[in-house]
């Protein structure tokens, strides 16, 4: 077995071998639900997901989730736009990692700093010319490697243009959102 970064190099080749000659093994449906549990506090259960069509149960994961008291909650938890910052410097970690591997260089350390800034004027909706969500999030990668800057650029570039949750970020995602009435399910 051969690994870099952690990452069997082997098997990481034989997965896009095989997603390149089968797509529908590459497909894949996530799901999460949150339960909203009192104030400004809830909790995100995440248990399984589907691949090419089958159900796959795998550990239950909880997320917590609150607000700061300077926005009302009691500071419990993480709020989500921390949370969106935790789950792009999770996604970006497996980027660079996976990517590094594949290329042959081997990381000693990786590190992301993330910050977003948000105005609640827009959340809130005192002012429409403000957006509710960030305004702008700066990521900072500090690497230590066995690699050239210009590998180090070619390994950005890979990230950057395959990163998921980048994507999602960056580019517009379709949402729908229905609304059903428990009460009206009692009838």
């Amino acid at each position: 077995m051969s690994t870099t970064n952690g990452v069997d190099v082997e098997q990481l080749g034989q997965a896009v071998e095989t997603i390149t000659e089968e797509p529908e093994g590459g497909q894949f449906r996530f799901r999460a639900e949150t339960e909203w549990t009192d104030g400004l506090q809830s909790v995100t259960s995440i248990d399984d997901f589907d691949q090419a069509g089958e159900r796959i149960h795998t550990q239950e994961f909880h997320i917590e989730g609150d607000e700061p008291e300077q926005i009302l909650g009691e500071r419990a938890a993480p709020n989500a736009v921390e949370l969106l910052l935790a789950a792009l410097g999770s996604c970006l970690s497996v980027g660079y990692a996976a990517n590094a591997a594949a290329m042959g260089i081997e990381l000693d350390d990786l590190r992301f700093e993330l910050e977003g800034d948000v105005d609640l004027r827009g959340f809130l909706g005192i002012s429409e010319d403000v957006r509710a969500g960030y305004n702008t999030v700066t990521c900072t990668a500090y690497i230590d490697a066995d690699a050239s800057d210009e590998e180090l650029t070619e390994l950005k570039e890979r990230v950057e243009t395959t990163s998921p949750l980048l994507d999602n970020i960056t580019n517009a995602v379709p949402l729908e959102t229905d609304v059903v009435s428990a009460r009206k399910r009692e009838l």
